[in-house]
């Protein structure tokens, strides 16, 4: 910078500043407006029903009976397996793409994924319903169900009506969704480690396997946290996906094929028809959903905040 820029700042310096000081309080005005209008809404089921609205799994539209623990249970089972399907498929393929895939398949392997990331929520719901549901019901969850002894463990684990809408073909279905999101983004880190890195690895005596597992898997944790937590955020507050596969039972889910609901697929299923309490319920939902989400933002902020590199 020379000595006249200095005595003479740029007149543009002070609009800028401003305009992102506007832009930073445009968003938590927003975010703030947000949580005061789902307050709101949601009060008067809130009031009505106390803390008996988180507990309870009925759901009565009849008698005016809400209770959104149900849903809630759908929502972390169905995220929780969904993470645990994805996350070791996404690793594995984002190591496979940046040390050992031959450089003439990684770049049409690449851009599959981010098309595959791009695809929209209800292609997969459609998909699921139609082709992968029936699929599942008759290649997998019939031989299963009629294999067991339904009082033994493994009998009440699986136990279900084997039709394909369930709590884990929702579950697979959102895994499927995450992954190529995970996925590209984890080849992304990988990619950012410099070669002299894993070189040094290998001239050490290092295999690979121990190259990815205590070299480069460590150094980018920081980053693997956020992506696996916003893997996690999205797989929370997935709607139609879901609703098109789950069952939309309100009641607690009570094996892996049994049919449930989720947060999101409550609201979408119901919102267009319902009135007065009802509809203070459905956005009290949506104000679990959004604390559900925000905890899981607010944890993995912690956890990158305590790490080091």
């Amino acid at each position: 910078m020379s000595l006249q820029s200095a005595r003479h700042p740029d007149p543009v310096d002070p609009i800028f500043r401003g305009l992102a000081f506007a832009a930073a309080t445009t968003l938590l005005l927003t975010l703030g407006g947000l949580i005061v209008a789902l307050m709101i809404g949601g009060w008067p089921a809130i009031s009505k029903f106390g803390f008996g609205f988180l507990t309870s799994s009925t759901w009565n539209p009849v008698t005016e009976v809400y209770g959104a623990a149900g849903p809630i249970v759908g929502t972390l089972i169905t995220a929780v397996l969904s993470l645990a399907i994805a996350l070791p498929i996404a690793v594995c393929v984002s190591v496979f793409l940046t040390q050992y895939c031959p450089k003439a398949i990684a770049q049409p392997v690449s851009t599959a994924i981010e098309l595959l990331a791009g695809i929209p929520s209800i292609v997969y719901g459609m998909w699921g319903l139609f082709v992968f549901a029936p699929w599942f019901a008759r290649t997998v969850q019939l031989p299963i169900l009629t294999s067991l002894d339904p009082e033994s463990f493994w009998g009440k684990l699986l136990a279900g009506v084997p039709n394909g809408a369930n709590i884990f073909t929702a579950s697979i279905v959102l895994a499927i969704m995450i992954l190529p999101y995970m996925s590209a983004v984890f080849r992304e880190l990988f990619r950012s480690i410099p070669p002299q890195v894993r070189e040094a690895a290998f001239g050490l005596g290092c295999t690979s396997y121990e190259v990815v597992g205590s070299v480069l898997i460590p150094y980018v944790k920081k980053g693997m946290i956020g992506v696996v937590m916003l893997g996690f955020g999205r797989a929370l507050g997935e709607t139609m996906a879901v609703t098109f596969i789950i069952g939309n039972s309100h009641r607690f889910p009570d094996s892996l094929f049994a049919s449930g609901s989720t947060l999101a697929s409550t609201i979408a299923n119901e919102f267009n028809e319902a009135s007065g309490v009802h509809l203070a319920s459905l956005i009290a939902l949506g104000l679990v959903l959004f604390l559900i989400t925000f905890t899981v933002l607010a944890i993995a902020r912690a956890l990158l905040s305590s790490q080091r590199y």
